[in-house]
């Protein structure tokens, strides 16, 4: 098995996959469609090149980490897409949140041309990529995770092989129910905390200490108090996820009343011009629902 990792998508989650896998002594050959970001990989000591194919030829294991599935379609299956490739890789490993049917019929797809597709999600931002600090959802066949699992050791401080493909997909949607939620609540709580005359950063550290404790608050709660939402998760991706999730709960005939408010706050933060910061600028709009 070749120690060249192809890596298409090179943006806050793609740039930290690159740093760790050329950490590791993996050599990265990667794809962006933005040059200033292929341009950095140059300088961290990868391989750019000029689209998806150029990446699948050089390689037999390519890492996709990309905004959404219409983006991977397009850059598996579209042009000067990774089937365009001379010669095709044997694995490709999608870290993308999305829809779960799609990424079935694409790995069944790819299957017919003996390309293996995992869906590996992970929960974590950026900056937990970079301290190994981040958590695999794995779906897809057995044989192909195993001829994977160093990619995912190098990445990950847990990976869970959840079975059949798509699983990975659907596990990260739940999960991201409940994270996305953790986060809105300690938002709320935080400004509710401030409005009842408490010290936020006194309460926060309490909170630590309480069964209300969360990993959100590890993770986003000094971002939220110090004001910093300097990206690690964009809270426009966030909105996306939730999208997903409000999709599949009206297929599943299962109601999700707290997901659709949080929607809508997602939905507030992006036409305020919140999108592109950290996905704990959500306090942001919990202040101005509250005139802070």
């Amino acid at each position: 098995m070749t120690s060249t990792i192809g890596l298409v998508g090179l943006g806050l989650v793609g740039e930290a996959i690159a740093e760790r896998l050329l950490a590791e002594q993996f050599d990265v050959v990667g794809f962006d469609t933005e040059p200033a970001k292929c341009e950095h990989l140059e300088r961290m000591g990868g391989k750019a090149v000029d689209n998806p194919a150029q990446v699948a030829e050089q390689t037999d294991r390519v890492i996709l980490s990309l905004p959404n599935t219409d983006i991977v379609l397009k850059v598996v299956e579209g042009p000067a897409g990774i089937l365009q490739a001379e010669t095709l890789p044997r694995y490709i490993i999608d870290t993308t949140t999305g829809d779960p049917d799609e990424t079935v019929a694409l790995a069944q797809r790819l299957a017919e041309k003996n390309i293996y597709f995992l869906d590996a999600p992970f929960s974590g931002s950026s900056l937990q990529v970079r301290n190994k600090d981040i958590t695999f959802m794995v779906g897809g066949d057995k044989t192909a995770y195993k001829k994977c699992t160093d990619i995912f050791q190098t990445l990950g401080a847990e990976i869970f092989y959840l079975g059949a493909s798509g699983n990975g997909s659907r596990a990260k949607l739940a999960s991201n129910l409940i994270l996305g939620l953790n986060r809105l609540a300690l938002a709320e709580g935080l400004v509710f905390a401030s409005k009842l005359g408490l010290d936020p950063k006194a309460f926060l550290e309490l909170l630590k200490v309480t069964p209300a404790y969360s990993a959100a608050m590890d993770v986003k709660g000094k971002k939220m108090l110090d004001g910093d939402f300097t990206a690690e998760g964009r809270l426009r991706q966030h909105h996306k996820d939730v999208s997903i999730i409000l999709k599949y709960s009206e297929k599943l005939g299962q109601e999700l009343p707290l997901s659709s408010v949080h929607l809508d706050v997602l939905k507030k933060a992006i036409e305020a011009g919140d999108g592109d910061l950290d996905n704990s600028a959500v306090i942001r709009e919990i202040e101005r629902r509250n005139r802070l």
